[in-house]
């Protein structure tokens, strides 16, 4: 048998550290988010079994219920992410998952709509800080470009949430039949048993993630090192800098042509550089500002918002508008998860896989949600014509049974669930230093997640039972979610040609006078001109 040749040698050896990194970090992030989902929206089923009868809700007072929720959920998401690196993120993230158990175990004891509304608080508080945690900590381990390649990294944030409505709704239809057990009413037992599996996971959790690719234990020797060296390598360009002695001046960057500018920069390249590798970085508030100040967080920020209205009230209120459409009890309960002849989410499921294979294919984000958005807004439309417009005979025949026009709540799951993982892929592929990316993934979802407050209100019980104005707003809301994710693309792209035709050199300089002044030690990261962004 011939030897192994250099380049065979590395390749195994990349492909044995990236599969040990899937199979110890993806899976159990993988049951968090499901955790999350499942304890972000079982009051949804918890609705329709009782609670707002024993709590004594009445009116809008299940909608406060909801919106407090997501008041807290988005004061702690950076701060959560700035202590993320300091608190380890294999200890922070399980913390977080056990924490909220706790609370949506005590959920189930709540007695009154003041009770209701301290736990909701509490649970926003408690989980506010995992989605951001773990698109960071994801970008700790994987080079830039592996966290589109990988299908895992986005199946853990989405797909896990679309099976999590399918599961939700049979794991509550199961529960529900321990109604009077222990003289508790069965949407409390809904509450305590996935609060108590929920610190469970948290727990394993703990068990099996890495602090990072340094300490994982699962990696031999050999292995961590090469780990170590090829992310160093894949993050070179945005980790260092030509030196001050071999930096050019801004006279000469002003003054000199294109293409002279970029002979003189690949002359230099093997020459020292200014080296700040990941985990050496320090948090600093110049970092911070840079995330604020990021054009692609207030866009993508805002498209997700568009997004997490229609995501949020989908999930929240599917059961309540299923029992409006003739279907009550454990029925309603099968029919917002997994009916064997109608399931919503099971369309979802497919497509996000599908849209994963692509994303990963093709390195692309935007131009995907562009295509599947579409699917949601054809959904709410069909939705409202078929109410408003029943003289015509193809809105006629929307409107015709209920099961038909339950089958426009597929087309809304379909376009939503493939289109969220999109859009939390593109910052951490577009954004560079650790302070600065975990500014701006926080901040997007900071800023998007006041969709929730939206989306709590979006469907009222005096619009019932066909919510015209519910699914009008869900279609405003994502048109402008289409839209602002169009105008990400086309920045992007624009963007790209400017670097690419030599017109960012002066950023160097730039940085070089940061950092020789003392204002700056955080790595040039995204600022540097051979950084591309993806679409």
């Amino acid at each position: 048998m011939l030897p192994l040749r250099p380049d065979e040698t590395q390749n195994k050896l990349r492909n044995r550290v990236l599969w040990k990194l899937d199979i110890h970090v993806l899976p159990p992030l993988a049951l968090m988010w499901l955790a999350n989902f499942i304890d972000r929206t079982n009051i949804g089923n918890a609705r329709i079994s009782g609670l707002e009868h024993d709590t004594h809700l009445v009116g809008n007072q299940f909608n406060v219920a909801l919106a407090v929720f997501y008041a807290s959920y988005i004061i702690v998401e950076l701060p959560s992410n700035w202590v993320l690196k300091k608190a380890r993120p294999n200890r922070w993230l399980p913390f977080l998952l056990v924490a909220w158990g706790i609370v949506t175990t005590l959920s189930g004891l709540v007695q009154s709509f003041s009770g209701l509304i301290a736990v909701r608080v509490m649970l926003g508080l408690c989980e506010g800080g995992l989605l951001p945690g773990m698109m960071l900590y994801l970008s700790t381990l994987y080079r830039r470009h592996e966290l589109q390649l990988r299908r895992m990294h986005v199946l853990i944030c989405n797909l896990t949430a679309s099976l999590s409505g399918a599961f939700g709704g049979l794991l509550a239809t199961a529960i529900i039949k321990m109604d009077g057990l222990a003289g508790l009413a069965g949407w409390r037992w809904i509450f305590i048993l996935e609060g108590i599996a929920t610190c469970l996971i948290g727990l394993l959790a703990a068990a099996v993630l890495p602090a990072g690719l340094d300490s994982a234990r699962f990696f031999t020797d050999d292995e961590r090192t090469f780990a170590i060296e090829r992310f160093r390598a894949g993050n070179q360009i945005t980790s260092s800098a030509p030196s001050s002695s071999d930096a050019p001046k801004l006279a000469d960057v002003e003054e000199k042509g294109k293409e002279d500018l970029r002979v003189e920069m690949s002359d230099t390249k093997d020459e020292a550089k200014w080296v700040v590798n990941q985990e050496d970085e320090e948090f600093e508030w110049r970092e911070i500002v840079r995330g604020f100040l990021e054009i692609q967080v207030w866009l993508t920020a805002m498209s997700y918002l568009g997004l997490i209205v229609s995501l949020y009230s989908f999930s929240l209120f599917l059961p309540t508008i299923v029992a409006g459409l003739g279907f009550s009890g454990g029925a309603a309960q099968l029919h917002t998860g997994m009916n064997f002849f109608l399931p919503p989410y099971v369309p979802a499921v497919f497509l996000t896989v599908v849209v994963a294979f692509v994303a990963d294919r093709y390195r692309i984000r935007g131009p995907l949600i562009m295509l599947f958005l579409p699917l949601t807004i054809a959904g709410s439309c069909s939705r409202i014509l078929g109410v408003l417009t029943p003289h015509m005979l193809v809105f006629r025949l929307l409107a015709r049974t209920n099961e038909v026009r339950y089958g426009a709540v597929f087309l809304i799951a379909s376009g939503l669930y493939p289109s969220a993982p999109c859009i939390l892929s593109i910052l951490p592929n577009n954004t560079s230093g650790h302070y600065k990316k975990a500014t701006c993934v926080a901040l997007q979802l900071a800023l998007a997640n006041l969709g929730g407050f939206v989306a709590t209100f979006v469907y009222t019980p005096d619009q019932a039972p066909q919510y015209v104005r519910g699914h009008t707003i869900v279609l405003g809301f994502v048109c402008m979610a289409w839209v602002l994710i169009t105008a990400n693309v086309a920045y992007c792209i624009w963007e790209n040609k400017a670097r690419k035709d030599g017109k960012r050199q002066r950023n160097l300089e730039v940085y070089r006078i940061l950092r020789d002044s003392g204002k700056t030690r955080a790595p040039i990261g995204d600022r540097h001109p051979e950084f591309l962004f993806t679409l």
